[in-house]
C-alpha cells in the first residue's frame, strides 16, 4: 500500500501550515508523506508558531515557506487549506478540506496556543482516519 500525501496550504505557510504539516510529521511519521506551501510565501517561518510547537516538543525551526506549485497539488491525496481561498488549484477527484483558523501573523504566544491546539486535535483526526 502507497502511504497517503497531505498538502497543508496557506498563504504565507509561515504558521498554521507549518504547525499542522510538523504535528502530522510527529504523530504519522513515515507513514504519511507532508507537504505545506503558500499562495505568497514569507521569507521565514513565524517565530511565535516556532515557539509553540517547541513547548510540543516538535522542531519546525529550520522549516522554510514554498511557494504552492500545480504539482504539489497534483501529488497531494489530501488537500488541506486554511484562509488562501481560491487561489489553491483545484483537481477532480482529491481531496480538499479546508480548516478555519485564526491566523497568527501578529499574535502573541497566548493567542497561538490554542490555534496550535485546534490544529493538533484536526491533525489527530486526520491520522486516526488515514493510518489508523
Amino acid at each position: 500500500m502507497t502511504r497517503p500525501t497531505v498538502l497543508f496550504v496557506c498563504v504565507h505557510n509561515a504558521g498554521r501550515s507549518q504547525m499542522a504539516a510538523g504535528y502530522l510529521q510527529h504523530l504519522a511519521g513515515d507513514r504519511v508523506e507532508v507537504l505545506s506551501a503558500g499562495s505568497q510565501p514569507a521569507d521565514q517561518v513565524n517565530r511565535v508558531a516556532v515557539a509553540a510547537m517547541a513547548e510540543e516538543g516538535i522542531d519546525i525551526a529550520s522549516e522554510q515557506p514554498k511557494v504552492l506549485t500545480t504539482s504539489a497539488v497534483q501529488e497531494a491525496d489530501v488537500v488541506i487549506t486554511m484562509g488562501c481561498g481560491d487561489e489553491c488549484p483545484y483537481f477532480p477527484g482529491k481531496r480538499y478540506e479546508d480548516w478555519v483558523l485564526d491566523d497568527p501573523a501578529g499574535q502573541g504566544i497566548e493567542a497561538v496556543r490554542p490555534i496550535r491546539d485546534e490544529i493538533r486535535g484536526r491533525v489527530e483526526a486526520l491520522v486516526a482516519e488515514l493510518v489508523g
